[in-house]
């Protein structure tokens, strides 16, 4: 009975002693902070660094590469010379019709023909442009007139046809290829194929119009 009664004195003493100590706990030793959102894929290369950003996250969206830039462009054609025509042409872009035309110079008039062996206008421009292009022409200068695009004199080029009439209300009555410059090559009845200038005086007064085969 004795020996109850100390112990429950000692425990009573205990605890008065506990309201005046607070206990301390052991400070919790400096461990590394873990490290969040380990992936579980191997980062050997950069592939595997975006596949483990898209797993981790799909709606990330990852820069997009930039696009390669646009080729330059080829630099025009080289410029030649025509030893026949006695011209200078910027580039070589009309190269071959330039050596076509300048292969019939000196044929001679022909009327109602196309060949190197006689050609009237029309049967020049017609053999011209079928060899040069694979295009058929109408036969008649008129009627080749209807199937061209109207060009100012001012924007003619290389290849585009000229056309002369007499007068405002005659019917158009020769044909030509314009070179450049002014100049255009076509079969006269004074000469057959031949350059001549679109400066000269009878064909300044008879000039028509200028057409473009599309």
């Amino acid at each position: 009975m004795r020996k109850t009664f100390i112990l429950c004195i000692l425990a009573a003493f205990s605890l008065i002693l506990s309201y005046f100590y607070e206990v301390t706990p052991a400070e919790s030793a400096n461990l590394p902070e873990p490290v969040a959102d380990i992936t579980p894929y191997a980062i050997n290369s950069g592939e595997d660094l975006t596949s483990a950003l898209i797993a981790k996250d799909p709606l990330v969206k990852l820069p997009e590469p930039e696009p390669e830039p646009a080729p330059a462009p080829k630099p025009e054609s080289e410029a030649f010379y025509s030893k026949k025509l006695r011209m200078q042409f910027a580039t070589s872009k009309n190269k071959n019709l330039v050596e076509t035309v300048a292969g019939w110079l000196g044929t001679p008039y022909r009327y109602g023909s196309g060949s190197k062996r006689g050609t009237d206008c029309s049967g020049f421009v017609t053999s011209i442009y079928r060899e040069v292009y694979g295009i058929r022409l109408s036969r008649s200068s008129h009627s080749m007139y209807q199937d061209v695009k109207r060009i100012k004199k001012g924007n003619l080029r290389t290849g585009d046809l000229v056309f002369f009439k007499r007068g405002p209300k005659q019917p158009i009555f020769h044909v030509g290829i314009y070179l450049k410059n002014g100049k255009f090559i076509h079969s006269a009845t004074n000469g057959g194929v031949m350059v001549s200038s679109l400066k000269e005086k009878f064909y300044s007064r008879t000039y028509y119009a200028g057409g473009r085969v599309n």
